[in-house]
């Protein structure tokens, strides 16, 4: 238990003198700076709505991950053409191979693997 009198009280590791938690000055000057309001679109119409710095129109992501059902938002509300393509998703291991090597290589190293492991039981 600490004592009443102790230093550290309220104090965490790293801090310094006069900001708050979040590294900010307590005099609210982060409040202060203009601030804008963009909405992102999903092609199932949801709606996510988030607030920037004010920047300038170049520096706002044009697309948005949507809250509600993860999909890709726009700024434009009729655009949806983003929605079109398919993520890649999850690839296995058989579907990496498949890229290297044609079906031919493929029989290739079968029988090789075959003939080595038949050649291995004949063994005394």
């Amino acid at each position: 238990m600490l004592h009443s009198a102790s230093g550290f009280k309220g104090v965490r590791v790293g801090a310094t003198e006069g900001a708050s938690p979040r590294q900010e000055p307590r005099d609210g000057a982060a409040a202060r700076q203009p601030r804008i309001r963009v909405s992102y679109w999903c092609a199932k119409g949801h709606e996510t709505a988030l607030v920037f710095a004010q920047l300038p129109e170049d520096q706002i992501p044009g697309v948005w991950d949507c809250r509600h059902c993860g999909g890709t938002g726009t700024r434009d509300e009729s655009q949806f053409a983003l929605e079109d393509i398919q993520p890649e998703g999850y690839k296995s291991h058989l579907d990496y191979v498949k890229e290297r090597r044609s079906s031919q290589d493929a029989e290739d190293v079968l029988a090789g693997a075959l003939e080595r492991l038949r050649a291995s039981r004949n063994l005394p």
